[in-house]
């Protein structure tokens, strides 16, 4: 008690002890700091934040953008009816579908020949109903300009990446072109030109390569060219192309696949009245671009006319939206290999005026728990072949 009351009455105690503890607490904690304070962190930013995950990218007729991640859609047997994808207007409906990873680049090309880029995670995100964002609130797109072609693209930081694939281009007119992905590699606000459109013609589809694939054009009447890349030369970018397909004023290209034949995919195509198969690319015959091609589907006015071709192999998915809005995900390995030139069978129920408006390939992502047991599926085969 007389110790404590001494130092309470004595001021210079008091700061001789607060030295003394001070000096003792600097010998036995003073080496330098371990960690570092700053006032800002530039090497911050938003993208560190988002989860790197995959999303499906879809695009309306009309221009509605939105991200939905892909967990959100459940598989189906083939012949389902679907589930509600979009909504939208009247005379809107879903054109395009892209499945790409939130922290990958997009490379999105228009009827006009421009290319844009942007970041996955940086387009809104919206549920499976929702119908999106106009496309000019992300990009500097042209009033009567549309998006024909979404490119995914893992870095344009890369110099081996960008000097060793390319971007090979393909319009509804058949012309073809190939070009450097380092030629896109240089991100613009307002884009730039990717490829020099002719009169008369539009930008249909755009796919990256390696330089050793084999490119696969339809068109609308069921005939499809097969040809090696290498028919094709590298152009700048404000080359317009080469002829790639022989067709006629009534005909147009719907769709083109690149493939490579060390470890060669089938080749699926579908009908705009909702049928579909899958043929061996071997099936077809290895020719030179300009060709008129060969019977890929056989057109009916059952089937409709050739709206999409794809790349799939057995675990792959399918993702297939109708003009009204309505979605179906089916596996691959539910569709029988079959003939080139057969008509196929039914992959989704349509109503007498709907039509399919977009096809994607989902690559080998796996069922998830809401996928139809095998004995489902087997039913719906064998009802939709008997109908």
């Amino acid at each position: 008690i007389e110790r404590l009351n001494e130092i309470l009455s004595n001021e210079e105690l008091r700061m001789q002890i607060i030295r003394d503890e001070l000096l003792e607490m600097k010998e036995r904690y003073g080496d330098e700091r371990r960690s570092l304070i700053e006032h800002s962190a530039d090497e911050f930013t938003a993208e560190d934040m988002i989860p790197d995950e995959d999303m499906v990218i879809t695009i309306s007729h009309q221009g509605y953008v939105k991200r939905t991640p892909l967990i959100d859609y459940r598989t189906q047997g083939r012949g389902g009816v679907g589930s509600r994808a979009a909504t939208s207007k009247d005379d809107d409906f879903t054109e395009h579908l892209f499945i790409a990873s939130a922290h990958n680049y997009l490379l999105i090309f228009t009827e006009f020949g421009k290319v844009f880029w942007k970041k996955v995670w940086e387009v809104p995100e919206g549920s499976k109903t929702s119908k999106g964002r106009p496309i000019q609130n992300l990009i500097n797109i042209e009033s009567d300009d549309r998006v024909r072609s979404v490119i995914n693209v893992k870095t344009l930081e890369d110099p081996d990446y960008i000097n060793n694939n390319f971007l090979v281009m393909c319009t509804k007119r058949g012309e073809i072109k190939k070009t450097s992905l380092e030629a896109d590699s240089r991100p613009s606000g307002n884009g730039i030109n990717a490829i020099t459109i002719r009169e008369n013609d539009k930008l249909l589809n755009v796919r990256l390569t390696d330089g050793d694939n084999h490119i696969v054009i339809a068109c609308n009447t069921g005939r499809a060219i097969n040809f090696h890349e290498s028919d094709v030369r590298s152009m700048g970018r404000m080359a317009s192309g080469v002829r790639g397909m022989n067709i006629t004023d009534k005909e147009f290209v719907v769709g083109m696949v690149c493939v490579d034949y060390k470890n060669p995919p089938n080749l699926l195509v579908v009908s705009e009245k909702g049928y579909g198969k899958r043929s061996d690319l071997e099936d077809y015959r290895i020719t030179k671009r300009g060709g008129k091609g060969e019977k890929t589907l056989n057109v009916t006015d059952k089937t409709g006319a050739l709206v999409a071709i794809k790349d799939v192999i057995d675990g792959d998915e399918l993702m297939i939206i109708n003009r009204s809005g309505i979605a179906i995900r089916m596996s691959v390995d539910n569709l029988r290999v079959m003939g080139r030139a057969t008509q196929g069978v039914r992959l989704i129920k349509l109503n007498d005026e709907d039509k399919i408006s977009a096809v994607e390939k989902i690559s080998n992502i796996g069922n998830d728990e809401d996928v139809e047991d095998e004995a489902s599926n087997q039913e719906n085969e064998n009802k939709n072949d008997n109908e």
